[in-house]
């Protein structure tokens, strides 16, 4: 069957309304890469209508965050075998920002035998979610995503530098839920609504961090997957309004020196399929055993997974004493010193937050790991270690503070390859050790500056 076998009816409301009354000039194929770089093509929407699917090369998985390509195409070696890529017409969102009517949709990958490609990483989010739907689980997450607007950087030997707001000066730092630094960005934050809104997504709320020129955008909590999506598609809406305004928005996880890293820190809840119940809630309002169960996953589980929590070198700067990113995976309630964090909340909506994943992750894979250490400790049963009251910078860190680091014990973690899929992480081990080779020849300012003529 042909997309418009299925058109319009199958299109979200959002996109039924943004082409309703115009000429539907392009569709935009398109699917995450590994790091979470939308590839695809375009396409006159008249041809999109005719077909069922087209074709990319899975060598599109294998290339690295630089252009190069890691050696993981299997034993029958680098032949860029090709995929079936079908839409997801649930997934048709505009593209406001071009000159004229122009749809996005996401496409899912398969093999020429129907099946799944494993390391395509919606579909190894989907298969995480599976699992949870086997047990009768249905897992709900929100997503908050931390980044900043800086000013344009064309050389990448200087360093970044903040943006310059509506009044002419610098973004400043420490002015954390400041309305005043937050307006010195209207015209972008507009923009970032209007795209939102034309695109059919609910953004909960728009607050200044604690850095210069950061923001943070929360999104309403929902299914996994579609909030992945909508996380994959609100990094390009926000850098194209960045854009229009002769700035960068950047979701680095240490952009900038001295100032605070951005994460994209998950809230977890899990239903019961069958009757709505929040299984973290007990009958008259306490906390479950699945409640400690899960946070006891998240506390045995995600160092093994910090590689994918925190894929690039730049990702462990954002881990440092006291600079609003854990340094450990200690639990307590209200308390954003922790890695774990249990919000306030009503007992309805009582939710679990993963802290640790940086805002440079894929969000299908950062969502899909935090997921699976979760689902470890459900199914494992452990009690987490006693609730942390107090300063938990004061406490000793426990996990990977290097990337090399955190990719042994990612391979070494038999069991969650199981669970997030033995070829997935295989594919992904072997991208990120290229891209870690790649970074230790280049020779950093600091090893000249320091080293050169003093050992």
């Amino acid at each position: 069957m042909s997309a418009g076998d299925q058109w319009p009816e199958a299109l979200p409301e959002a996109a039924r309304a943004y082409i309703e009354g115009r000429h539907l000039d392009e569709v935009e194929c398109i699917i995450a890469d590994m790091p979470g770089i939308a590839r695809g093509k375009a396409m006159p929407a008249g041809k999109f209508m005719r077909q069922e699917y087209f074709h990319l090369p899975d060598s599109l998985f294998f290339q690295t965050i630089t252009g190069d390509w890691g050696e993981a195409a299997g034993e029958e070696g680098f032949i860029e075998r090709d995929m079936i890529l079908k839409p997801d017409l649930g997934t048709a969102t505009a593209a406001p920002w071009t000159a004229d009517a122009t749809l996005q949709i996401i496409h899912d990958a398969y093999d020429r035998k129907g099946r799944p490609i494993e390391y395509a990483p919606r579909n190894v989010l989907k298969r995480v979610v599976a699992l949870y739907h086997a047990q009768g689980w249905k897992p709900v997450v929100a997503p908050e995503m931390e980044f900043f607007l800086v000013a344009p950087n064309l050389d990448p030997a200087k360093s970044i530098e903040p943006m310059i707001g509506r009044s002419g000066r610098p973004a400043a730092a420490r002015q954390a839920y400041s309305m005043s630094a937050v307006d010195e960005f209207g015209p972008i934050i507009d923009d970032i609504y209007d795209f939102a809104e034309a695109q059919g997504f609910e953004i909960d709320g728009i607050t200044q961090e604690g850095g210069a020129g950061q923001l943070e955008i929360n999104l309403r909590h929902g299914d996994p997957v579609k909030l992945a999506d909508e996380v994959f598609y609100f990094k390009r809406l926000i850098r194209e309004a960045a854009l229009r305004h002769r700035c960068f928005a950047t979701f680095m996880a240490k952009p900038i020196a001295d100032e605070p890293g951005s994460a994209m820190h998950i809230h977890h809840s899990i239903l019961d399929m069958e009757s709505g119940r929040n299984l973290f809630a007990g009958p008259h309002g306490g906390e479950t055993d699945a409640f400690f169960h899960f946070i006891a996953g998240l506390q045995s589980h995600l160092p093994k997974v910090v590689a994918v929590l925190a894929p690039y070198v730049n990702s462990y700067r954002r881990y440092v004493r006291d600079q609003s990113a854990p340094i450990n995976l200690e639990w307590g309630r209200d308390n954003r010193t922790t890695g774990i964090r249990i919000p306030l909340s009503t007992v309805e909506a009582r939710r679990i937050e993963n802290r640790l994943a940086g805002m440079d992750c894929n969000p299908y894979l950062g969502i899909a790991a935090s997921l699976a250490c979760g689902y470890m400790g459900l199914i494992e049963e452990r009690r987490p270690r006693p609730q942390f009251r107090g300063d938990a910078y004061a406490g000793e860190g426990d996990i990977p503070r290097v990337l090399g680091e955190a990719l042994d014990l990612f391979e070494e973690a038999r069991d969650l390859h199981e669970i997030l899929g033995p070829e997935f992480s295989r594919v992904y081990s072997v991208l990120k050790r290229a891209e870690y080779d790649e970074f230790l020849q280049v020779i950093s300012p600091w090893e000249r500056e320091h080293l050169l003529l003093n050992v």
